[in-house]
């Protein structure tokens, strides 16, 4: 396994598009596994394929503290939402940034396992964000796209300049 580089906002790469994916082969497993590797390293509890510039329609979750249950998701969609609610979030590709974002309560959602198996499922709380988080990902959206326009551009602002003072001191 290997641990992929993370796409960072505003890399336009993080606005493509992610294709179905039409084969569950050994390229997609060892994609997933690799993803939920770099997953770990970061601390995240959740990635998209395309945050590490793969642009297919794949999902590795895991809300648990240990690191041991994995959800892959292959093309994963919404079949419904219902209420809503507020969490704060952060984002593998926005490191240390939180916001408050709002999304559905509830989710209905139906995606392919690893073993080719289709699979519908409801998801509530931290998991069913997760997963509107992550497929937003798979579509080119960010959770800052839900933040104000002034929001983002200071954000934008704040992320180009630590990125310079990053590479100046290289």
């Amino acid at each position: 396994m290997a641990i992929l580089e993370v796409l960072h906002f505003p890399d336009t790469r993080l606005r493509k598009k992610a294709a179905p994916v039409e084969t569950i082969d050994t390229e997609i497993k060892t994609l997933a596994a690799n993803m939920l590797e770099t997953m770990y390293a970061e601390r995240g509890i959740g990635i998209a394929a395309t945050q590490v510039n793969v642009q297919k329609r794949v999902v590795v979750i895991d809300l648990s503290e240990q690191h041991n249950s994995p959800m892959y998701l292959i093309n994963p969609e919404i079949i419904k939402g219902e209420g809503t609610e507020q969490m704060q979030e952060g984002c593998l590709s926005v490191p240390g940034y939180f916001d408050l974002v709002e999304r559905a309560e509830k989710i209905t959602f139906r995606y392919i396992n690893l073993d080719g198996e289709s699979i519908m499922a409801d998801a509530d709380g931290l998991l069913a964000v997760c997963i509107q988080h992550e497929i937003d990902h798979l579509n080119g959206k960010l959770f800052i796209d839900y933040l104000s326009p002034l929001k983002r551009q200071r954000l934008r602002k704040k992320l180009e300049k630590q990125e310079k003072l990053q590479v100046q001191t290289l």
